[in-house]
């Protein structure tokens, strides 16, 4: 024993068993992988019910296998259904054929729409492919291909699992599969035959059955019946007798006089070219026994117009050109050049013989420095004027981008104003007549940061984007631009208000640029305001004329809420153009000194109030000051500056600059209470021999707290004092108080300068290059995509495009709310509005070639519009009635007269109106006898062929066999499922 077991223990340490072949262990991974996904078993589902393979959802399970270095993926495709209650099955049902055997013979999904190919030829609910990972990997000799296979039938055998097993072989572009299902006793083999040239007996029925019938190879006499589906595809190219209902915008009749300048408003919409290119109608048999229908070589019963089933779907066309998409995207594109307006036009726009005058921003405080030549030679206007001849001198008018019609047009939409003798003092008002509801309108606005739909900002950005497209490009925007730059500036110097803007400060729910121009708009009313004040020489007005002039201001200059509600805004209208200005006026110095001087230096009650009352507005009710009993007035105060978001952040910066410390905060206050300070003074002039309780309790009502107490003669009395925030030492309202004189609005130092900020507002504007002009109206261009796509699809009514547009503008609002968004995700958002306005022009064009519109009897209408959203939504949409339905007769028409056209033999009737084209192929006897000419030949033929025999022995069981057939123009494809006994053969 001790002899044997010693060659026992050498043969136990060579051999080491867990070295198996790559064959062996590519063979255990896919059995492992088929373990994982519980693919193991019978699992006999619900029949299929019909159009599941369409309106189901499939899903996908995929892995990575690798034999040697070579790695295939495994994916598991599976219909989703209802799960069924499966405990027992196993045992009870062991001898009926496996699920997928009995799907081969079910006819309720033949021809699916949209399927996987493999779901299409056999008819599958559930298959696993094993194929190359790579797309450039493929598996070509026959070698690999059977050890391929080999390898799928030991793993199902080892498994015991029923799903069918593919392999893809040869390139993947020709979609070749080979696979096999095991059951019980039972076994399919798919096979495969893809051909370029088709031989002539398999282009007809009877040389396929052929084939089928020696394939399955049944010993039985007679043949059990072999049931036949079929299907003809037949494709309409020529769309000749439609023509394209899109009409090409009229670019002359833009400045001809025939639609106005109105048009600049409007963005063009719809395709260039017919969005359908072809539409494909499959003429179905479901059910035909051998022996009923005849077709061969010879002779075909193979009729379209009796064919039981007719389905139709639409071939889109590729990226069809919209004029909408196309406008917005060539406006995007502006943001990525360079070029300053400067560049692109030739010649500095501003350009002035003297170099020390390059910069039209310091013109004013040029006219403060000694210089020998004349004023009047500096002024703001004389330099603009010599710009514009500049202009012209060194551009011709031939060389300019936009020839002045054009321009002229533009600018009289852009300022209505213009065309009256003197512009309208209201010209600021936005007009409201606007078709969408005004909270849609404002939320839209809202949401992408741009600006109201009638403002001057929004249609400024539609008319570039016309300009860029038709009118010269970008040339032609910096030229527009360089006008409205020059407009802005004339404006200004001449008090004349912008129009399409919204009064009172800068809204900041708005893009910049619209901001920028509220701005310069504030900065005129101010202008304008004191001019005017300066005429009327209201620095002599008694206070009750001054409560008169701050009564004429409308409700948007109102204090805050601490302020009584009653009260009303401020008046600008007897202010000096500078702070300086008033010293020209000898008898105002003379009172400022004996006012504001000695009262500052003696700082007492007493002594102020002797001093004249100035700047009142009106009285506050029935409040006295608390320590002379005089009544309590309301003075006319400056406002606060308007500011946009830019100076905004840039406050907010210096701001946080100044530091935590206490120094900080101190100066930081200071900074902060410029306006208070300036209040208080107004407050003083109003008010002489008042004090701070005083000004607090108009100012804010809740810092000062007033109790009821017993006084010495026992009575109740109110008694009053300042809140705890204001008893803190050397606090800032205590502190301003002190430094505050009494000096009334129209003799402090501006809180804002117009002059120096209308400067600012207009060198911005002139220095923007076309890219950051894009930029900033980028917005306003989608707001308006956006609102035109609205307003064409609520005259199609396309349920699915309502909520694409949803979808557009929760994007848009989060990528346009804020600064600087990514081009890519602007990109997206053109797409999409590009994407909306291609499916709205497919409506139209369906709707135009079924003639959706002529009908008259509203019952057809209904169902013609119904089956035209129907073919937009559906990859195949079934015709009710087929040939003979409504649509079917319309789809009939369409085919007979493209065959007229093709064949040329009567081109008249292809005019033929509507009517009578019906009824010359309405009747039977004609309809045989056009049959032929009717229709093209078939673009591609579809068989299905079952039968259930026993295989390969007569005594074998009965199980399915089915062969399937594609023939196009290029392609001829066979794909069988042919059964047979393993128990009995």
């Amino acid at each position: 024993m001790a002899a044997d077991s010693e060659p026992e223990s050498e043969v136990f340490e060579i051999t080491d068993f867990t070295t198996a072949s790559e064959w062996e262990r590519f063979i255990s991974k896919i059995e492992e992988v088929l373990n994982d996904w519980k693919l193991i078993g019978n699992s006999l589902g619900k029949p299929l019910e019909k159009g599941v393979f369409t309106s189901g959802t499939w899903e996908e399970k995929s892995d990575e296998i690798s034999f040697a270095d070579f790695k295939f993926s495994v994916t598991h495709h599976y219909l989703v259904q209802d799960s069924t209650d499966k405990e027992g099955k196993d045992e009870v049902l062991e001898d009926v054929i496996p699920q997928s055997m009995q799907d081969l013979l079910c006819m309720n999904n033949d021809f699916p729409p949209r399927a996987h190919c493999l779901v299409r030829w056999y008819g599958l609910r559930e298959f696993v492919v094993i194929a190359p990972a790579a797309n450039h990997d493929a598996v070509l000799s026959e070698s690999k291909c059977n050890l391929l296979l080999s390898s799928v039938s030991i793993a199902l055998g080892n498994t015991g699992c029923q799903v069918p097993l593919f392999v893809q072989i040869h390139h993947k572009w020709r979609r070749m599969y080979m696979g096999e299902c095991q059951g019980h006793g039972v076994r399919t083999d798919f096979e495969m035959v893809h051909l370029r040239k088709v031989p002539n007996q398999y282009t007809h029925l009877s040389g396929l059955l052929d084939i089928f019938k020696s394939k399955i190879g049944c010993p039985l006499t007679p043949l059990p019946p072999v049931s036949i589906a079929i299907r003809l595809t037949y494709v309409l190219q020529d769309w000749q007798q439609y023509f394209w209902p899109q009409q090409p915008p009229d670019i002359d009749a833009l400045v001809g006089g025939e639609v106005g300048g109105l048009e600049f408003g409007k963005l063009p919409f719809g395709a260039c070219e017919d969005p359908i290119s072809e539409l494909h109608l499959a003429t179905t048999w479901p059910h035909l026994t051998e022996g009923i229908i005849v077709d061969n070589d010879v002779y075909s019963d193979l009729d379209p117009i009796q064919a039981p089933h007719w389905s139709v779907r639409v071939r889109k066309a590729d990226n069809p050109q919209c004029l909408l998409g196309d406008f917005v995207t060539e406006f995007f594109k502006i943001c990525r050049r360079k070029e300053s307006t400067d560049e692109i036009l030739g010649r500095s726009t501003f350009e002035e013989e003297g170099r020390e005058i390059a910069d039209i921003t310091h013109a004013l405080s040029k006219l403060t420095e000694p210089a020998p030549v004349p004023i009047h030679k500096l002024s703001v206007s004389n330099m603009v004027h010599t710009a514009k001849k500049k202009i012209r001198k060194h551009r011709g008018v031939e060389e300019s981008p936009l020839n002045n019609d054009v321009l002229n047009t533009i600018l009289l939409f852009l300022f209505p104003d213009a065309a009256s003798e003197k512009p309208l003092d209201g010209s600021s008002a936005v007009d409201n007549n606007n078709p969408l509801s005004e909270s849609e309108e404002y939320n839209l606005y809202n949401q992408f940061k741009s600006a109201p739909s009638d403002s001057l900002t929004y249609k400024l950005a539609l008319c570039l984007c016309m300009i860029n497209f038709y009118h010269g490009g970008l040339k032609g925007v910096a030229h527009l631009w360089q006008e409205f730059v020059l407009e802005m500036r004339f404006r200004w110097e001449n008090n004349f208000l912008i129009p399409g803007l919204a009064s009172g400060p800068p809204d900041l729910r708005c893009c910049l640029l619209h901001q920028k121009l509220q701005m310069l708009n504030c900065c005129i009313e101010r202008k304008k305001a004191r001019d005017e004040g300066r005429k009327t020489n209201t620095s002599d007005m008694f206070p009750g004329d001054a409560g008169k002039a701050g009564d004429q201001l409308g409700p948007d200059n109102l204090k805050d809420t601490d302020k009584e509600k009653g009260e009303v805004g401020k008046s600008w209208d007897s202010w000096s153009d500078s702070e300086e200005e008033f010293f020209e006026c000898l008898s105002d110095t003379e009172e400022l000194k004996g006012n504001g001087q000695e009262s500052g230096k003696k700082g007492g009650p007493k002594e102020t109030a002797s001093l004249k009352p100035e700047g009142r507005l009106h009285q506050h009710g029935k409040l006295t000051l608390l320590h002379n009993g005089e009544p309590l007035y309301i003075p006319v105060t400056q406002e606060p500056a308007p500011m946009t978001e830019d100076l905004l952040e840039e406050q907010s910066e210096v701001l946080a600059k100044l530091g935590t410390s206490a120094e900080g905060a101190h100066l930081r206050a200071r900074m902060q209470s410029a306006c208070l300070l300036s209040d208080m003074e107004s407050f003083k002039a109003a008010n002489p021999g008042c004090f701070l309780e005083d000004f607090v309790r108009w100012y804010s009502p809740r810092d000062y707290i007033e109790e009821e107490v017993i006084d010495e003669k026992g009575n109740m009395v109110l008694k009053g004092e300042l809140s705890a925030r204001m008893k803190i030492p050397s606090n800032m309202w205590v502190e301003a108080w002190e430094t505050a004189k009494p000096i009334p609005a129209r003799r402090q130092r501006r809180l804002f300068d117009d002059t120096r900020e209308a400067e600012k507002v207009l060198h911005y504007l002139a220095v923007q290059k076309p890219a950051d002009l894009a930029r900033h109206l980028l917005p306003c261009v989608i707001h308006a995509a956006v609102l035109k796509v609205k307003e064409e699809e609520n005259l199609e009514n396309i349920s699915s495009v309502k909520k694409i547009i949803k979808q557009i503008i929760t994007h848009s609002s989060k990528v346009l709310h804020f600064p600087n968004p990514e081009d890519k995700k602007l990109e997206e958002i053109i797409h999409q509005i590009t994407n909306v306005e291609a499916i709205i022009a497919r409506a139209r064009s369906l709707k135009a070639k079924f003639g959706t519109e002529k009908c008259e009897q509203e019952e057809e209408k209904e169902d013609l519009e119904k089956f035209v959203s129907c073919l937009l939504e559906q990859p195949e949409v079934l015709v009710v009635g087929a040939g003979r339905g409504h649509a079917g007769k319309i789809i009939h028409k369409l085919f007979v007269n493209a065959q007229r056209l093709t064949e040329s033999s009567d081109e008249a009737a292809a005019m033929a109106p509507p009517e009578e084209e019906l009824k010359r192929v309405s009747s039977p006897e004609e309809r045989r006898q056009n049959s032929v000419s009717d229709f093209p030949p078939p673009a591609g033929r579809e068989l299905i062929l079952r039968t259930t025999v026993p295989h390969p022995a007569p005594y074998s069981r009965a199980l399915p066999q089915r062969m399937y057939s594609v023939l196009t123009k290029e392609d001829f494809r066979l794909a069988g499922a042919f059964s047979s006994d393993t128990s009995f053969f």
